[in-house]
């Protein structure tokens, strides 16, 4: 991969990671159109590992609510693990939320099915398509959230559900998780950015185990040029994301996902038209 294909697809990635259109199907449009070989272990984990620059913007933009401790008594006759779980709830509700991804994700990772997933443009263009239907009715579908419903366990772990089905590329795990906090009754806001939260154990996680298998591989793509790229890559995904994160949290409070929803079937069907029509997405052969 080049600097300037590298930018490009960081670009992509910064802005598209908290949006409703899938940052990871993007990538792969993105990949297919620079004529960037598909397949490639190293091209396969740069895909993930620059998503962990943009979670960290979540950290930067959110860090006084993600650095948070509940210094308020635990219940009286509280054991030891009642009072750590009293005192780190936040952190306990991500390692709930988390847990669905976590089984699923190593279930796809080794199961070959992952890296299949990642190389299918037609599977990301139809499920582009399938989620933007979806989502012109699902702010009718789910728009009664309340503030005066809080986060809990159960509906931790019932959002980390929604996000296991972003194991398929197009799905977009910001829409699974958002609409899967507002099926639980939380208000679009509150829905978007427990997403955001939820998004730093989750692709931490992803971003270790592809860096573990990048470590099994020949060393052959340890190469200057190779890291220098995952670098670039991630300071800039984790500048653009930091600028779209705020932005999307506006939007989606006051217009909700219609918007996003024909965005997607527009992109979606103008991948599958051309590949039916047997035209190759790579602007360079």
């Amino acid at each position: 991969m080049t600097l300037i294909e590298t930018i490009i697809i960081s670009i992509v990635e910064g802005l598209t990671e908290f949006l409703p259109v899938s940052s990871t199907g993007h990538m792969i449009i993105a990949q297919n159109l620079l004529g960037i070989p598909q397949g490639d272990p190293f091209v396969h984990a740069f895909t993930f590992i620059i998503q962990f620059g943009a979670i960290l913007s979540v950290v930067c933009l959110y860090w006084k609510r993600f650095f948070q401790f509940d210094n308020t008594p635990a219940p009286e006759g509280s054991s030891i693990f009642q009072k750590l779980k009293h005192e780190f709830y936040f952190y306990w509700l991500l390692i709930v939320g988390v847990l669905p991804a976590v089984v699923i994700g190593l279930l796809a990772k080794k199961s070959g099915l992952l890296d299949w997933l990642l190389d299918s443009v037609e599977v990301v263009a139809v499920m582009l398509v399938v989620g933007g239907i979806f989502m012109l009715y699902c702010d009718k579908l789910f728009n009664k959230g309340s503030d005066a419903n809080q986060l809990n366990e159960k509906r931790a772990f019932n959002i980390g559900l929604f996000q296991c089905i972003s194991v398929i590329p197009g799905v977009s795990r910001s829409m699974a998780t958002i609409v899967g906090g507002m099926a639980q009754g939380l208000t679009r806001k509150r829905a978007a950015e427990f997403s955001f939260f939820l998004a730093v154990p989750t692709m931490a996680g992803a971003t270790l185990l592809d860096l573990l298998d990048l470590l099994k591989e020949e060393a052959s793509w340890a190469t200057a040029h190779n890291i220098t790229m995952l670098i670039v890559g991630c300071v800039v995904a984790f500048v653009v994301a930091l600028l779209a994160m705020k932005w999307f949290v506006s939007f989606l409070t006051r217009y909700g996902f219609k918007a996003f929803g024909y965005y997607r079937i527009i992109v979606g069907g103008i991948i599958i038209v051309l590949l039916l029509t047997g035209h190759s997405l790579a602007m360079v052969d």
